[in-house]
């Protein structure tokens, strides 16, 4: 018997918040899991929850924090974004983004609505008479959950398997639940302080990429 089921039945819904529309849904659910990428705090068990939506977070790629950025810009919430430049023989880059003061409320508010409602509408499996418009969105949802992971998780490129290493337990129950919706098995490998969730090389890894890849900037809804 796989892992994967009791991942998925040991995960409990908090009360559910008002539903938001598709766009909105599809940029506060992909900001979650960026955010769901970043290391829980110091303190933290691997797998705690719930994770707060703290007003600042750090990623260690640019590519994370420009799209993480651009999601909150379009969900109208304004952000810094800071960039600093660390260690000695082995260099890296640390990006610090800032949500003002005044703009908590919001983020915190449609970053926890797009995490449960985008979470409820993969992890609930396919909804008899779902219309063609509502499966294409759960698509979207799913890919933009692994766009996230391969943006702002620890990559695992084997020879053999492109893999994503997570600390959060749920988000690996959505990346899981992801790739089935996308069509590619998936597989779950708890190890040291994270979990590894990965898919194999060949058309199940180049199903996964093409779904990730960064869709074309949509305009701002009049």
């Amino acid at each position: 018997m796989t892992r994967e089921p009791a991942l998925l039945d040991g995960l409990r819904t908090p009360a559910t918040p008002p539903p938001l529309d598709w766009l909105t849904l599809g940029d506060a659910f992909e900001a979650a899991c960026l955010l769901r990428c970043t290391p829980p705090p110091t303190a933290a068990r691997p797998g705690t929850t719930p994770r707060s939506y703290t007003p600042a977070v750090e990623f260690n790629r640019e590519d994370a924090a420009q799209r993480m950025r651009q999601l909150l810009g379009r969900l109208d919430i304004p952000v810094t974004h800071e960039a600093a430049v660390g260690g000695l023989r082995r260099r890296y880059e640390l990006h610090r983004l800032w949500v003002p003061r005044e703009h908590h409320r919001t983020y915190t508010r449609l970053l926890d609505a797009g995490w449960w409602q985008g979470r409820r509408e993969l992890l609930g499996g396919p909804l008899p008479g779902a219309s063609p418009a509502r499966r294409r969105w759960v698509s979207r949802l799913a890919a933009s959950a692994w766009r996230s992971a391969l943006l702002a998780g620890g990559r695992h490129v084997r020879r053999h398997i492109l893999g994503v290493r997570i600390t959060d337990r749920e988000l690996a129950a959505v990346l899981i639940r992801g790739a089935a919706v996308l069509d590619v098995p998936a597989r779950l490998r708890p190890g040291t302080g994270c979990f590894l969730v990965s898919v194999a090389d060949g058309p199940d890894r180049e199903r996964i990429l093409s779904s990730a890849a960064l869709e074309p900037a949509r305009r701002p809804a009049c």
